[in-house]
């Protein structure tokens, strides 16, 4: 890992339950991490003036939905984004979907589904199970954004909602 993706890991509490969604109790107990590292993450984001999303869950957390946002050009483009916790979970990282920009970008699937494969998935697989959901959202989602979104506006392929 490079020393930027250190310094971010290090700000983010690593979890230690290996359990998904059907293992019940367990199920719970990382769930109670998840969102002890998500409220740390975000938290720290807030205190270093980096606030770029909000996220919830439905009460079973196998259903996350949110917005995030990418200031570029002093303009700030906003999307929601959603993801299922999958039932690998956490052997299988979660597939993060901004449904509004599908088939606007080579680097999304179908869905809207991020392409996290090359960079952050095999980081994912190397920290099983101490990574979690901020970890999908600090060392996947944000990257994504700061890569595409201000090629997607130098490309006209969208627009600030100020220009529509």
């Amino acid at each position: 890992m490079d020393s930027e993706i250190k310094r971010t890991v290090a700000k983010i509490p690593l979890l230690s339950i290996k359990a998904g969604p059907r293992d019940g109790d367990k199920w719970i107990e990382r769930l109670k991490e998840e969102y002890t590292a998500l409220i740390t993450y975000l938290e720290n984001n807030k205190q270093a003036d980096n606030d770029w999303f909000t996220i919830e869950s439905n009460p079973l957390g196998t259903r996350w939905t949110g917005k995030c946002w990418y200031i570029y050009e002093f303009r700030k483009y906003e999307f929601d984004f959603e993801f299922d916790t999958p039932i690998t979970y956490p052997d299988t990282s979660p597939e993060i979907a901004i449904p509004e920009l599908e088939n606007r970008t080579e680097k999304m699937y179908r869905g809207g589904k991020i392409c996290l494969t090359v960079h952050f998935k095999p980081l994912w697989a190397k920290n099983t199970p101490h990574f979690g959901i901020a970890h999908a959202l600090a060392l996947g989602l944000a990257p994504w954004l700061a890569s595409e979104i201000p090629n997607l506006v130098d490309n006209k392929m969208i627009r600030h909602n100020e220009d529509k």
